[in-house]
């Protein structure tokens, strides 16, 4: 082994390799200022866990302050990953360790580490001025405040600083590196690969060759230190996942989006035009498809939301595929153009990425509450499809679907995502291209009237779309808008009789959408009571029965992924149980629709937190319902 940094050393001048424990899980946080790097530390480890073939979740959490106030709870950045050698449905409720940066990251998160933990500690940032700041009277690190936890005192900036003392870097420079001397010294703790993340970089400081080398020096100097000091007498292992044999790779929810896009592109054999404004959690989705053009696609940053949807209509007018992307506040802005791709019958991809609210709300927190302004937050009767995908790798085929529905069937469809599944990450398992549905549509290329002219509301018998006729075809002249229709002809209608006609096809329409049966999960084959969800809750919904069934009790579990239309049996699966319990991050939304549909009373369990459901809250309430209808 080798000896450098951090000394350590037994009486001969050698080390002692650290005894080996063997985990089938671990959760890690990273926590410290926004400046930090703790979003790049994460990631970069998690990088190196799916190289490593572990099974990963993640939970980047973040300000929503562009830059708060240095060493401020308000401040504190987080990443946080959960990584084992078996699929694993969350990023986990609490982190094994804690890595804390400065006084306000441990304040912030000590709360979540559970006696016991391991929590390591950038001793350089526990200076008077930083603990005032966070209401400490006294230094944690000098008194018993943290006796409940193992603790490893490390003068993480310094130990950087003289690692790359020879490099040229001035004293602030050099002490940004100090993330990777975290990630380096927790590499070593879990026996994390270290070339990838060598590689990766010097090809990220590429123009800054200087910056690159030291930040390499850096994640050196944190392996090594582990490798040297006695601090630490125990090192960790994690083997591979046994996963589905195929190509995997780490993605968000929001680069799965992206792709989504692109693979309909090639799909459906449409160019694509992406018109959107930045807005976070969805602003990744814009970022990652501009680097695509080279497969049809178009981006197209506005100078506002009503813009961006209008841009994106219009494409779709003119015979391509339109794409919006937002977050709940602006679907609020958009929802007029929704209604007008309604009225035209226009395929249209509608993309929000839910976050916290009402207003600007919670911009870097999640939420699941914009499911009724996604099911009615239009005037009028303006029926759109609903797709929710339930995790960041399902985000992909999610994407697919939501553009199969809008092409066939010719309306919007909103695809329901939010913060969680959008910057969270696990592995991907690659499809194959041959695998991937047919998206190809036939557009209008002859009349279609009796009169020999072109009625643009002349409609499919079985999917009851309109026909789409690509504006400029010769002989296919027509106008649409959003005033009413007449049908078939669709010239402007005040008739009573006409808007009933109109307003009842585009409802049936949706209604009379396929979508497939819902499948239930209950292993036993005799539980009484249901898990119901949607969305992101998929994860701790999942890992929750898990724990009720460990417990020697039965619970049986299913997803919805299409929220609009439901499920053709969803109303005999609620019915066949004696309970039915909904989590929902919002006040029961999903409930009320089930209760005013099915006239079942669900049992609602909410919480809006801004911050995923945790398995185990899920575990407490699950087994008190269980057991309270298997004693009666």
């Amino acid at each position: 082994m080798s000896t450098g940094v951090g000394g350590g050393g037994d009486a001969t001048g050698t080390t002692r390799p650290a005894a080996v424990t063997k985990l089938d899980r671990v959760v890690i946080r990273f926590a410290g200022d926004s400046g930090d790097g703790m979003q790049l530390t994460g990631d970069r480890f998690t990088s190196e866990a799916a190289a490593f073939g572990n099974d990963l979740s993640t939970m980047p959490n973040f300000p929503a302050e562009i830059r708060a106030p240095q060493g401020t709870i308000p401040g504190v950045s987080s990443f946080q990953v959960h990584f084992a050698d078996y699929d694993i449905l969350t990023p986990g409720d609490r982190p094994d360790v804690l890595v804390a940066m400065n006084p306000a990251a441990l304040k912030a998160n000590i709360a979540d580490l559970p006696a016991g933990g391991t929590l390591i500690v950038n001793t350089d940032e526990f200076i008077k001025r930083n603990l005032t700041k966070v209401g400490y009277d006294a230094n944690p690190l000098d008194d018993d405040t943290l006796a409940a936890y193992q603790v490893h005192q490390v003068a993480m900036a310094t130990l950087t600083q003289g690692a790359l003392a020879d490099t040229g870097l001035g004293k602030k420079d050099a002490e940004r590196c100090k993330n990777m001397f975290a990630l380096g010294l927790l590499s070593w703790m879990y026996h994390r690969p270290t070339e990838g993340t060598e590689r990766f970089l010097r090809e990220k400081f590429a123009k800054k060759p200087d910056i690159a080398e030291a930040n390499v020096l850096a994640f050196r100097a944190g392996f090594y230190y582990g490798e040297t000091t006695e601090a630490f007498a125990v090192t960790y292992e994690v083997a591979p996942a046994k996963l589905a044999q195929g190509t995997y790779r780490q993605i968000t929810g929001n680069t799965a989006l992206a792709y989504g896009i692109v693979a309909a592109a090639q799909q459906s054999r449409l160019p694509v035009l992406l018109g959107t404004y930045p807005i976070t959690p969805a602003s990744d989705i814009l970022h990652e498809l501009s680097k695509h053009k080279q497969f049809g696609i178009t981006t197209f940053q506005a100078e506002d939301e009503i813009a961006g949807i209008c841009a994106a209509l219009g494409a779709s007018y003119g015979g391509a595929l339109g794409v919006t992307s937002t977050s709940g506040p602006g679907i609020a802005l958009k929802s007029e153009t929704i209604g007008l791709g309604v009225m035209t019958e226009l395929p249209l991809l509608v993309i929000d990425v839910q976050r916290g609210g009402p207003s600007t709300g919670l911009p870097t927190k999640t939420e699941q509450a914009d499911l009724l302004q996604a099911m009615f937050g239009r005037n009028g009767e303006s029926p759109v499809p609903i797709v929710a995908p339930q995790s960041p790798a399902d985000c992909f085929a999610a994407a697919l679907e939501a553009t199969h529905i809008a092409l066939k069937y010719r309306t919007p469809v909103l695809l329901l995502s939010d913060g969680a599944v959008a910057n969270g990450s696990e592995p991907w398992l690659i499809p194959d291209v041959e695998d991937l549905p047919d998206l190809g549509v036939e557009f209008a290329t002859e009349p279609n009237a009796p009169d020999g002219s072109f009625w643009p509301y002349l409609r499919d018998p079985e999917t009851l779309a309109r026909a789409w006729a690509v504006p400029g075809t010769p002989g296919l002249q027509h106008r649409i808008g959003g005033l009413e229709k007449a049908d078939g002809t669709g010239n402007i209608s005040y008739e009573p009789d006409n808007h009933d006609r109109m307003v009842r096809l585009r409802q049936a329409k949706i209604d009379g959408i396929p979508v497939p049966d819902l499948e239930v999960h209950d292993p036993s084959g005799k539980a009484r009571v249901l898990v119901l969800g949607w969305g992101s809750s998929y994860g701790p919904i999942g890992a929750a029965c898990r724990r009720v069934r460990k417990l020697g009790l039965s619970v049986a579990q299913a997803h919805l992924r299409n929220l609009n239309p439901f499920p053709a049996n969803l109303g005999d699966v609620l019915r066949g149980y004696d309970k039915v319990v909904v989590p929902e991050m919002n006040l029961g939304q999903l409930a009320l629709l089930l209760r005013g549909r099915y006239l079942v009373d669900v049992i609602s369990y909410t919480k809006v937190a801004g911050l995923p459901f945790k398995a185990e809250e899920l575990q407490n309430v699950l087994t008190d319902i269980v057991k309270g209808v298997d004693a009666a």
